[in-house]
């Protein structure tokens, strides 16, 4: 159970499409720099200790600048999200990773205190049997999935962007009689209020 991958998801940061939610305190080219660095950070902590293949999967293409430069520094693969919505781009991902590979762990880039323990302690949950690990967060969203096989049922009709996404996809796991386990809650960086959570923090500035 040893050759998984790390699926990390982002958007490029363009000014006006990167952290929208952020931009009535930083401006859109502020909110576009915050979600560059945020996805460095993100890489920092998975790949420089990680002995598991890493993706970044991008949107809206793969040719954008910061993608590459993220592609060169990390030595990483990147591959594009496709899909209509947020779900059908993530069930996309599990399904095409987890093809040839026994787990897949996806994590987006907006949880600055993720650690690389946090991620080992995932890929142990897995590997102990679990069909499914979940990072909560304390929105209600989650920032970690990580999954050995790709049910559909944890993507379709999810109210992204919502409180009720951990509850519903918890809730979904059940229904399918899943083994899943949770890791520690942590704060996401999204809205204007989150910003209390993370400042003043040097590596995001």
């Amino acid at each position: 159970m040893s050759e998984g991958r790390i699926l990390v998801f982002a958007k490029a940061p363009i000014p006006g499409k990167a952290k929208t939610r952020l931009t009535p305190t930083l401006g859109e080219e502020g909110a576009a720099k915050l979600h560059a660095r945020l996805v460095m950070h993100t890489l920092d902590r998975v790949c420089n200790p990680s002995g598991h293949p890493v993706e970044l999967w991008c949107t809206p293409r793969l040719g954008h600048d910061f993608f590459r430069t993220c592609a060169k520094a990390y030595e990483l693969r990147l591959k594009l999200q496709q899909g209509k919505d947020l779900g059908a781009r993530m069930y996309s991902a599990f399904a095409s990773t987890l093809a040839d590979c026994p787990w897949a762990i996806l994590l987006g880039t907006d949880c600055p205190d993720l650690d690389y323990r946090d991620i080992q302690k995932a890929i142990a949950l897995l590997c102990n049997g679990n069909d499914a690990v979940i990072g909560p967060a304390h929105d209600g969203g989650y920032y970690l999935l990580g999954l050995r096989q790709p049910f559909p049922e944890l993507f379709a009709d999810i109210p992204w962007g919502t409180d009720q996404v951990w509850e519903v996809t918890r809730k979904r796991l059940e229904q399918l009689g899943c083994r899943y386990a949770t890791l520690r809650v942590q704060h996401d960086l999204d809205r204007p209020e989150d910003l209390r959570h993370f400042n003043p923090s040097p590596d995001l500035r």
